[in-house]
Formats: structure tokens, C-alpha cells, sequence
């Protein structure tokens, strides 16, 4: 009996163990995101773009250019083609600059789209300075839709020398559904 009683409390401290282990780790996981997004705007890293029109008059660096690449991919579920009109410009510090992006919609519903940036080199990232972008809100294509989609910026003179060439990346994300709540009301239309 005495065996019993030790094999069942040694099973009660393995299950307890168990337990606030599983807690632990939902709760490590939940946190896991606002950290991440602390360490981020800390650092730096990660390549997040600001999501707001960038504002105020920039002196322009002659003396140097910087290569920005330009990268698109539809991701999600997103089933239209969405490409930079150019794959890279060379651009002066401080120069405002406008490129543009096409996208089409080869499916026969409307769609919501909405495209996510990121910057790399990762300190690149607040360097890089929107004044007009198509990321700043959801874009609508209508079914076999086109458009093109400016993106103005410039590059802030702060940006470390060591950085030559910036990656502009967008991926872009169906969100009509979670815009509308249901994708069958835009077909509809």
C-alpha cells in the first residue's frame, strides 16, 4: 500500500510540474510579441517601416548614393501580381523620390488588399522615410483590376555610412475578409 500512495504522490508532483510548465510556456508565448516589438524599437532591428507619411524639409546629401532594391510577393492567400515598375534606383541621401508599383487583379471578385514593408539592413529601417506610400492604407482592385501605386521617400542623411544598398521589401496580404467579414459580400458586388 505504502508503494501505492508513493507512486501516486510521485505522479501528483510529476503532473503539477506538468502543469506550471504549461502555463509558463502559454504565458512566455503570449508575452512573446509586445517584447519582441519593445526589442525591435529599442534596437532598431527587424526592418519595421514607420506607418505614418513621413514630414519637414531634409538637406540633400551630394556626396553620396545609396542603391534601393525594390522586392514584392504576394503572400497570404493574395492572388494578384504585384511588382515594382523598377527594381532598384540609386538615390542621394536626402532626395525625394517616387517610384511606383503595379498590381493587377487576375481574380473575378473584388479583393482588399494591404502591404506589409520591411527594411533591410534592419538599421536602415528609420532611415528610410515615406512621405506617400500605397502601405499606409488597404488598396481595393476590383476583379481583373490595374493600378499603379506611388511610393514617394527619401532617405535620411543620418543613415550610417556603411550603408550603401537598402531592400525595400513589401508583401502583400489578402485582407478582405477581415476588412468586410466576409469575402462572398465583395464578390457579390
Amino acid at each position: 500500500m505504502s508503494e501505492l500512495n508513493d507512486l501516486e504522490q510521485r505522479n501528483n508532483r510529476v503532473l503539477r510540474k506538468l502543469v506550471i510548465g504549461s502555463v509558463l510556456m502559454f504565458g512566455f508565448a503570449f508575452a512573446m510579441v509586445p517584447l519582441y516589438d519593445v526589442l525591435c524599437d529599442i534596437t532598431g532591428l527587424n526592418g519595421k517601416t514607420s506607418d505614418t507619411a513621413a514630414s519637414g524639409e531634409v538637406q540633400m546629401d551630394e556626396d553620396r548614393l545609396v542603391t534601393v532594391q525594390f522586392v514584392t510577393t504576394s503572400s497570404g492567400g493574395m492572388v494578384w501580381d504585384f511588382t515594382p515598375q523598377v527594381r532598384s534606383v540609386k538615390v542621394h541621401p536626402g532626395e525625394i523620390t517616387q517610384v511606383n508599383f503595379q498590381v493587377k487583379n487576375p481574380a473575378d471578385h473584388t479583393i482588399i488588399g494591404q502591404a506589409i514593408p520591411s527594411v533591410s539592413p534592419g538599421l536602415a529601417a528609420p532611415h528610410l522615410l515615406k512621405t506617400q506610400c500605397f502601405c499606409f492604407d488597404n488598396q481595393t482592385l476590383l476583379a481583373g483590376g490595374e493600378a499603379d501605386m506611388p511610393m514617394i521617400f527619401y532617405l535620411d542623411p543620418a543613415l550610417p555610412k556603411h550603408i550603401n544598398t537598402i531592400t525595400l521589401s513589401y508583401a502583400m496580404f489578402d485582407v478582405t475578409e477581415r476588412v468586410t467579414g466576409n469575402k462572398d459580400k465583395l464578390a457579390a458586388r
